[in-house]
């Protein structure tokens, strides 16, 4: 009678578990993306160009809206409830093309879904865009890989006007994946603002010539 009633109390108490879990929410998903103001690198002359921004390519480890970390050599890791808010390809492009309109330099900037003719492409590569940790703080790592190609141009040498790496590591303010995002921004308008100005010196000489 004894071993009954501890089997009825034990079926009992696993049952009253298994609805508690089934009760409880699934765990919420976090989502970060840029927010900063476009940069302005300085006092400009509009020249006679129009510009497309193809969608950037990007390595394979960074190839999701996952935030990708890491905390040892040869190794990369991925936040479960922590996400970008879409592919960091999407995100680059996006807010690029944004920065290069806004300064208004140009006759005109499209993206890569527009259509209409253009005098030079923007393309770019996502080589880094994770998270360091380190003992003493976190730091917000990206690097791209920019190529400003004119469009008419039938000779393939003289195709390419200017192929460049740009790199930069920012300093998170506390350790946790806004940090990370608040970082990732700067680093974001930092690399941005250097892309226009090189972009801009080096239409401006084409412009002259």
């Amino acid at each position: 009678m004894k071993r009954n009633t501890f089997f009825l109390l034990a079926c009992l108490v696993i049952s009253l578990i298994g609805c508690m879990n089934l009760k409880q929410p699934p765990e919420k998903i976090s989502y970060y993306s840029f927010e900063y103001d476009s940069p302005n690198p300085g006092v400009k002359k509009q020249l006679p160009f129009v510009l497309r921004v193809k969608r950037f390519q990007i390595s394979p480890l960074y190839a999701s809206n996952k935030i990708v970390f890491r905390d040892a050599a040869f190794k990369r890791d991925v936040y479960a409830y922590h996400r970008w808010h879409s592919n960091p390809r999407d995100m680059v492009s996006y807010f690029f093309a944004r920065d290069l309109k806004a300064y208004q330099a140009f006759k005109a900037v499209f993206s890569v879904d527009d259509s209409t003719p253009c005098s030079y492409t923007i393309d770019g590569a996502v080589e880094e865009f994770f998270e360091q940790d380190n003992a003493d703080s976190w730091e917000a790592v990206l690097s791209l890989e920019i190529t400003l190609s004119k469009e008419e141009e039938p000779d393939a040498s003289k195709r390419i006007v200017m192929q460049k790496s740009y790199r930069t590591r920012q300093t998170c303010s506390q350790k946790n994946p806004a940090s990370l995002a608040e970082a990732m921004s700067k680093a974001m308008s930092e690399i941005s603002g250097n892309i226009i100005s090189d972009v801009y010196r080096k239409l401006s000489a084409v412009s002259v010539d």
